[in-house]
């Protein structure tokens, strides 16, 4: 288990915007009296996306005194999420998949790219565009290797549209979320799905066709059962006459 500290400097303070201070106020009110603490997931969550998506100190003391708890209460819980950035990260924050399957599927070249073009982990580029670190899975497997980068999937990647995706993002130009193949969601890769192939499974061919299957299947097993027990009555018959 990793240790997760506070970065060493801190900003003075923090304050929630009007606009986030009245969505964590309607948050809290979805709890019951006595319970309202239970919404502090979401309001760190919040305020770690106004501040550049890391969770500074006084972040967390604020959303604390909003929910009338200890600051231990409230530093035991963004110490121990690792959705908590404690420290500054880049303007664009890259989350790396290095769980099995994107590693059998070339994670490693990705890391690579990482470290030439940024640096080491949760290192800030000189630029403030990029930092990155490895984590366990984001649960998009079938189009692994796959990264998240602040709040969005980027799937499907190689060493060099992942390079691609980094000069743009660098440069500000529009990008292409999710799978960088022209994959539709979770499908097979295009021109290499292997199964399900059959039109009649779409066209509404085979609806119903399950009860003639069943009874042809049942017919064969009564006739089998049968067979079998005429066998079995041949045998008992043969070994009487040989008695």
């Amino acid at each position: 288990m990793t240790v997760r500290r506070l970065a060493e400097k801190q900003p003075e303070s923090f304050a929630f915007t009007p606009e986030n201070e009245a969505w964590a106020k309607k948050e809290i009110a979805k709890y019951p009296a006595g319970r309202q603490a239970s919404a502090i997931i979401p309001l760190l969550w919040r305020a770690q996306a106004q501040n550049d998506y890391w969770l500074p100190r006084p972040a967390i003391e604020a959303v604390a005194d909003m929910l009338g708890l200890p600051y231990i209460r409230a530093l035991e819980i963004a110490t121990f999420y690792a959705m908590f950035n404690l420290a500054p990260v880049g303007r664009y924050f890259i989350q790396l998949c290095g769980t099995t399957p994107c590693m059998l599927r070339g994670a490693e070249d990705l890391k690579k790219v990482c470290r030439d073009r940024i640096g080491g982990q949760s290192h800030v580029s000189a630029d403030g565009a990029f930092s990155w670190l490895e984590v366990e899975c984001l649960g998009a497997c079938c189009n692994a290797p796959m990264a998240q980068i602040n709040d969005d999937y980027y799937e499907d990647l190689n060493p060099e549209n992942f390079g691609k995706l980094l000069d743009d993002l660098a440069a500000g130009r529009p990008v292409k979320k999710g799978s960088q193949t022209g994959r539709k969601t979770s499908e097979p890769e295009p021109g290499k799905a292997t199964t399900l192939t059959d039109g009649r499974l779409y066209d509404g061919s085979l609806v119903g066709s399950w009860k003639e299957r069943f009874a042809d299947d049942k017919a064969k097993a009564e006739s089998a059962a049968a067979e079998a027990e005429k066998a079995r009555a041949a045998a008992a018959a043969s070994a009487v006459v040989k008695n």
